[in-house]
Parts: structure tokens; C-alpha cells; sequence
């Protein structure tokens, strides 16, 4: 391709609206334009580079034995109402009414309407196992979109759907996927974990998140440095350490904390450390109040919590909701004498003679233990994990990391398909509900992603895979006619190739054409300027580690064929 006959806008000016690399790179690179807000038109450049990602994931989906098909945006809304997440999906989804005052929604996710395909169409256990997957526009409507295409409302999302007649053929069917999700990733030149992570609203018994490692990544990950486990924050296991020596238990005694509420002010009063204190928050479980202990340098992790109460919505009280429920003003709660359930984190089984709330205002009850002074309801692993904890799998030491989630891979088992009456006849006649699975990718924030991982001070530093372009040729001079003529050929043999080449033809300072150059990303870089009207030599560099060569025009050619055909076996 010609620059002077694309549409590429590249902007010299960070775009005040950016607030992330892969953001603010796309928009000065000409990937996209916003339409308003978490919406955007994806210029040539960046639907090219899209469009890398999904011939890779075509690619690998076929190959894993998955069919292609489209399924509409627009959903009606029994479909949704049947499998009971109309109400429970929330806000994002967006609902409307036609003409004739029939509800509809756009489609987030695809699992009503691929249940309801595949209960009209398939009866009998012979049609299994299937898996069929679409790569389609995706709508959600977020509360707050930010960050580009990393969290937009409109997105291109790759969706895949299992059927099978039993759970040890659901098991093969994930992990067939788990393996071409890695292969994916792989082909796209990306440094990635997959870890443990929480099915959410989609629902099911387990699942995988593929993670882009990067330190821009908005989510953090627990990865073993010795073995191969890795898990998101809402499922990284804590291993409840033993309590050793424990000592004896000492008599509760009341201390006066006159104004201390929180537990910085706690311990410093007292001149204690947080790990000898247990804080007690309170949290709203659909709608009614719970007290959760926690050692007192220790976070709540939310997921867990509402996982292990079976509760649908899981809020932190406000003042006004904690004294309702406790007659006890904030800062000051504690177990002893408590009016709501408690639950406990794993972790203050352990603790021996430790400081709580006295539930009272200004006081505060020193060496309390679990199952003297008072009880719970239960106990669980219910905090974060963090990086001195050890890794549940191997005893090893867990890094903790940032990655952006790009791929998600769930087994359903069989919600969908009871809540739908989605049932086959098995090999002895009976009804049976197929066993499912779903697998997702975010091909847009895929693009996205990379561009996080691989960028400097200059611009994108695209994956060859990835890359729209893999070559672009200079000419630094193109009232030169030796210099025009010479770019032309290495263009056109470029071309003639089946190298994806643009030729940098504009009218341009060379200043602004190595910039542009950088911005963009293209792996390699053949610059046609004065060595070539004096040696007869063009300059091939390599945008990712900048090696630089200097070579005849034929070597150049050669060079670049070889280099990309190798890269891309």
C-alpha cells in the first residue's frame, strides 16, 4: 500500500482523552477514531490488525475441530428470561423494546441463543461432541468505559460454544480448547499466563483466564515461580498455615481506645502490630448484614466472600448501615457479644490472644480467641492472597503481577441447558441435558494488549503476527528520481512476495517519516536515502531491538523474506 493513498491520521499530540498507552498509541497511530463514548470506528490500520488476530484464531479453532457460524446482535428477551439472567446480568445489558413492544436486548454474550439452536436441531447423543464458535461485534454497556478498546462498550469478541453427553467429554472439550487458546496467544507473539480464575456471571464449575502479562494490566495475577499454577486475585488459594506453639490463653481484658478507629491508630495506640488485630467489616449479602473477621493487615477479598455466602450482590456497609445492624458505631466493631452472623477468614483460627472492637464506643478487648470468647458461623479462605504466601500447588514462592485478560475459557456444565430444556437422547434411549462449555477471546482488546506489552518512548513495537505491515520502504527523497525508482522495486518485490509492504511515498521531511515509522509499529524499516545515491546501499532496521543493517537492495529483499517466513512457521 501507498501512505499517500491510505487513510493513516497519525497525531503528533498525546490525545488528552487517553489515559493508557494502548490508547493513546492507537489514536496517534490512525487505528481508530471515537464515535462517542466506548464506541469507535476502526480505521484501516487498526481493522488490519484485528483482522490478524482473527485469521490466527480461525486458524486454531478449525483446527481444534470448532465450525463458524453467526448468530444475530439483537436478542429477544424470553430467550434470557428462560435461562433466568435477564434480571441478574444488571445494567450492562442493554435492553429496548421494537415497535410492537416486544422486549430485545444486544447481545453481551451468546449462551441463550446457541442453547436455544442446538435444543431445535440436536437430539441425539450421535451429533456429539460440537463446538461452534462466531466472531461477532459484542455490546455491554459499562458504567464507566475507559481505557479504549480495553474497556469499551462495543467490541469484536471471538465466542465458542461446547455440547457434549457427559462431564468426562465436557472435560475433553475444555481442554481442547485450553489448548488452542495457548496455541493462539502463542501465534500472536504475546508473553501470557493462564490461571485460575472465577466464573462470575456467565456461570459454571471452573474456568481459565488468559492473561496478557503487562505492567500496565489492570488486574493482578498470583504466578508460581517454581510450577506451572497461576490464579486472578479472586481465586488465588491461601494456604491456611498450621498454628504452632499457640500459648496459652490469656484473660480478656477491656482497654479504653478513645477515639482510634481505624487499625493504623489501633496499633500505634496500643503499640501493637496489625497481624496481632482482628478487624470485623461489616458487608451487605443481598441486603442483609454480615460480620467478616480479618487480620488486621489483611484485604477482603470481595469475590470470595460472596462465593462462600451464595449471594448474588456482596456491598461494604456504610456508617449509617453499621450502626442500624450493630448499635455499634464503626471502627469499634468486634465479635464478642455480636448481633449479626459472622464468618471468618481461615487465618484467625490461627491467631492466638489477639486485639478486636469491644463493641462499644472508645474500647477495644485484648487477647480474644476463636471458640472461647465467641463463635462463627463459618470459616473459609476469604482474603487476598499476597506474595509471601506460598503457592498452594508446589509450597513455592507466588509472584504477584500484572496481565490483562484477553481470552476466558468457562465449563457450564449443565445451567443452560436445564433452565432451556435442552436435553438429547443418550445411547440407551433417555433424556439427557448437554454438558457445555464457553470460550471467549476479546480480538479488539487482544490488539490492545499488545500494544501494552510491546511499545517504548517512540511508539507501538508490533508482533510480527500481529503487524498490519510487516515492511515499510522510505524514500527519503522522492524528487530523486534513482531514489524513487529504487523504492519502487523493493516495493514491488516486497509485493510480489506476499509480503504486506507500505511504501512511505509522501512528500515528507525524513524527520517526520521516521517518526511515523516508529509510531506505526512495522517490524522491519528499509530507508532509501543519500547510501543509496553513494554506495548504492538501503538500511534495513529491525524496529524491536533497532539492529540495523546496511545492504544492496536485492539483500535487503532477501533478507526481510527470510527473516518474516521464519518468524511465521
Amino acid at each position: 500500500m501507498r501512505y499517500s493513498q491510505s487513510l493513516l491520521p497519525t497525531l503528533k499530540e498525546n490525545p488528552s482523552e487517553a489515559e493508557v498507552v494502548s490508547h493513546r498509541l492507537m489514536l496517534r497511530a490512525g487505528f481508530m477514531r471515537k464515535l462517542t463514548s466506548g464506541i469507535y470506528t476502526y480505521l484501516p490500520y487498526g481493522l488490519a490488525a484485528i483482522r490478524k488476530v482473527e485469521q490466527i484464531v480461525r486458524e486454531e479453532m478449525n483446527r481444534a475441530g470448532a465450525q463458524e457460524l453467526l448468530m444475530p446482535m439483537v436478542q429477544p428477551a424470553d430467550l434470557w428470561q428462560e435461562s433466568g439472567r435477564y434480571e441478574k446480568y444488571g445494567p450492562e445489558l442493554l435492553r429496548f423494546k421494537d415497535r410492537h413492544q416486544r422486549e430485545s436486548c444486544l447481545g453481551p454474550t451468546h449462551e441463550e441463543v446457541i442453547t436455544d439452536i442446538i435444543r431445535r436441531d440436536i437430539h441425539s447423543y450421535r451429533h456429539l461432541p460440537l463446538n461452534l464458535y462466531q466472531i461477532q461485534t459484542k455490546f455491554r454497556d459499562e458504567v464507566r468505559p475507559r481505557f479504549g478498546l480495553m474497556r469499551g462498550r462495543e467490541f469484536i469478541m471471538k465466542d465458542a460454544y461446547s455440547f457434549d453427553e457427559s462431564d468426562a467429554m465436557a472435560e475433553i472439550s475444555y481442554r481442547k480448547m485450553y489448548e488452542a487458546y495457548s496455541r493462539i496467544f502463542q501465534r500472536c507473539g504475546l508473553r501470557f499466563r493462564a490461571v485460575e480464575a472465577d466464573s462470575g456471571a456467565i456461570g459454571g464449575s471452573f474456568s481459565h483466564e488468559f492473561m496478557v502479562l503487562a505492567e500496565t494490566g489492570e488486574d493482578t495475577i498470583a504466578a508460581c515461580r517454581e510450577c506451572e499454577y497461576a490464579a486472578n486475585m479472586e481465586k488465588a488459594v491461601v494456604v491456611s498455615a498450621k498454628l504452632e506453639n499457640p500459648g496459652e490463653m490469656l484473660e480478656t481484658v477491656k482497654v479504653e481506645t478513645p477515639g482510634k478507629r481505624k487499625v493504623d491508630t489501633v496499633c500505634e495506640f496500643l503499640d501493637i502490630s496489625p497481624e496481632e488485630l482482628v478487624k470485623t467489616m461489616v458487608y451487605m449479602a443481598d441486603g442483609s448484614a454480615v460480620g467478616v473477621l480479618l487480620r488486621g493487615d489483611r484485604e477482603i477479598e470481595e469475590v470470595k466472600l460472596k462465593n462462600h455466602l451464595g449471594a448474588t450482590d456482596v456491598v461494604l456497609a456504610d456508617d449509617k448501615q453499621i450502626f442500624d445492624s450493630t448499635g455499634v458505631p464503626s471502627g469499634y466493631l468486634g465479635p464478642v457479644g455480636a448481633k449479626i452472623p459472622l464468618v471468618a477468614d481461615q487465618e484467625v483460627a490461627g491467631m492466638r490472644n489477639f486485639i478486636a472492637g469491644g463493641n462499644e464506643k472508645n474500647y477495644h478487648l485484648k487477647n480474644l480467641n476463636l471458640g472461647r470468647d465467641f463463635e462463627v458461623e463459618s470459616m473459609a479462605d476469604l482474603r487476598q492472597v499476597t506474595d509471601d504466601d506460598p503457592c498452594p500447588s508446589c509450597g513455592g514462592d507466588l509472584e504477584l503481577t500484572e496481565g490483562i485478560e484477553v481470552g476466558h475459557i468457562f465449563k457450564l456444565g449443565t445451567n443452560y441447558s436445564v433452565a432451556m430444556g435442552a436435553v438429547f437422547q443418550d445411547s440407551e434411549g433417555k433424556e439427557k441435558p448437554f454438558v457445555m462449555g464457553c470460550y471467549g477471546i476479546g480480538v479488539s482488546r487482544v490488539v490492545a494488549a499488545a500494544i501494552e506489552q510491546n511499545h517504548d518512548d517512540n511508539g507501538i513495537i508490533f508482533p510480527l503476527p500481529l503487524a498490519p505491515y510487516k515492511v515499510i520502504v522510505l524514500n527519503l527523497s522522492t524528487d530523486d528520481e534513482n531514489l524513487t525508482a529504487a523504492a519502487e522495486r523493493i516495493y514491488e518485490n516486497l509485493i510480489t512476495m506476499g509480503i504486506e509492504t507500505l511504501l512511505d511515498d509522501r512528500e515528507e521531511r525524513p524527520g517526520a517519516k521516521f517518526k511515523d515509522a516508529d509510531l506505526l509499529g512495522i517490524p522491519y524499516r528499509v530507508t532509501v536515502g543519500k547510501k543509496f545515491a553513494k554506495e548504492g546501499v538501503v538500511e534495513v532496521r529491525r524496529r524491536w531491538d533497532g539492529f540495523t543493517e546496511e545492504k544492496k537492495p536485492v539483500e535487503a529483499v532477501d533478507l526481510i523474506k527470510h527473516s518474516v517466513e521464519e518468524a511465521l512457521l
